[in-house]
């Protein structure tokens, strides 16, 4: 079987030239023309037939350009998002720092008033141990010697008593609890101004003892320091009479108290400074 090869169709160099010429005279008689001219009127009426046409795929990308507009618009606002989210997790973390200060500068300023209004000199300091199991009787704070904490030095909380320095490093001491077994401290009813001595407990229990039965308390009385002793200053909150007992055959009514002081929660305390003292047993007697 024999292939043979085609030449390739020469282009008439004859018809180009004639369209050619035929366009020249078009545009210029177009031009030239007024719009009522033949070809003014022959373009317009093309114009016309084919607006349909254009209104039609018009219509028909329309759809498309909104579902493009859509997915461009959903992807910023997917970022804007994630930029907001970022934004707000930056705030709330600002908002809880501010909040945590508020709440400290409140407790800081509490204490400070109720040292101040009954000018004693006093040194702020913040718990940094605690007691870890119900018959320990101690907590640590930040502040020794080196800030001029010495044994002995009555320590404050806003809600009233707390303790007393018994050791002192140099830039830590250890504060003896109210309620620990070892304490007492010199008080009086409020209300009766009835004398006694408060002691703490292995369980934490605070109660009065001494007091005469004739000026015996009613629960709900306040228990302050009576500032005999030298150690605590007069009129410091010691706690609130929460059960009496007055049996008659024992010679001193049974009264427990409630200390104010929340030790499970205390974060910052005062040292009231002074040359106070202390013996072997913590003790005011």
């Amino acid at each position: 079987m024999r292939i043979t090869d085609r030449e390739p169709s020469k282009r008439n160099p004859v018809l180009l030239g004639t369209l050619l010429a035929a366009s020249l005279v078009l545009i210029t008689v177009y031009f030239r023309e007024s719009d009522a001219g033949i070809l003014h009127r022959m373009r317009a009426a093309t114009l016309s037939a084919s607006a349909p046409l254009a209104r039609l795929g018009e219509a028909a990308a329309k759809p498309f350009e909104a579902a493009g507009d859509w997915f461009a618009g959903f992807g910023v606002s997917k970022r804007e998002l994630e930029r907001l989210r970022a934004q707000n997790a930056e705030l709330r973390a600002r908002l809880a720092e501010l909040e945590e200060a508020r709440q400290e500068n409140e407790r800081l300023r509490r204490i400070v008033a109720f040292v101040e209004e009954r000018r004693l000199a006093q040194l702020g300091a913040r718990v940094i141990g605690r007691p870890t199991s119900s018959w320990e009787g101690s907590i640590i704070i930040d502040r020794g010697s080196a800030d001029g904490v010495q044994p002995g030095m009555p320590v404050l909380a806003p809600q009233g008593l707390v303790g007393q320095i018994v050791t002192v490093a140099r830039h830590s001491s250890t504060v003896r609890l109210i309620t620990d077994e070892q304490s007492g401290v010199a008080a009086m009813i409020q209300r009766t101004r009835a004398l006694g001595v408060v002691r703490g407990s292995i369980d934490r229990v605070l109660t009065m003892e001494y007091v005469d039965k004739g000026k015996a308390p009613a629960v709900g009385d306040v228990v302050i320091t009576s500032g005999l002793g030298g150690v605590y200053p007069k009129g410091l909150v010691v706690g609130d009479v929460i059960q009496v007992d007055a049996r008659r055959a024992d010679l001193y009514p049974r009264i427990v108290l409630r200390s104010r002081v929340p030790i499970d929660e205390l974060e910052e305390v005062l040292v009231l400074l002074g040359p106070v003292g202390i013996d072997a047993e913590g003790s005011v007697e």
